[in-house]
């Protein structure tokens, strides 16, 4: 039985979100002509290509339907977007315990 691509098993995953290296060549091994390239996870300048990357995909996998969490763990759109450092996705502590904050338009909003 043939195995499946690396990007679709956890070897090729990251656990804090996204692809590892490993999964990324094995997407592009397999969409030739593919352009998959690493999180944008650094400081970027206003208006930058980077900054235009990461506006994009915030935009885009904010919108996909589907929970954060699952059975109290984050789930991988979750990770994700804190990965890429999606300014309305990120970790705060309250009452010593962790919770996601979603904040549209300045409104926060918890979620479990």
């Amino acid at each position: 039985m043939a195995k499946t691509a690396a990007w679709q098993r956890k070897e090729g995953k990251n656990p804090t979100g996204g692809l590892n290296e490993k999964g990324r060549r094995s997407y592009r091994r397999e969409n030739p002509g593919s352009k998959l390239a690493a999180p944008v996870t650094g400081k970027v300048k206003k208006g930058s290509k980077a900054a235009k990357r990461r506006k994009s995909f915030c935009a885009r996998m904010s919108g996909m339907k589907g929970p954060l969490k699952k059975n109290g763990k984050p789930t991988r759109k979750l990770l994700a977007l804190r990965k890429w450092k999606c300014r309305n996705y990120k970790k705060s502590e309250m009452g010593g315990k962790m919770v996601h904050t979603y904040c549209p338009s300045k409104n926060l909003m918890q979620q479990d």
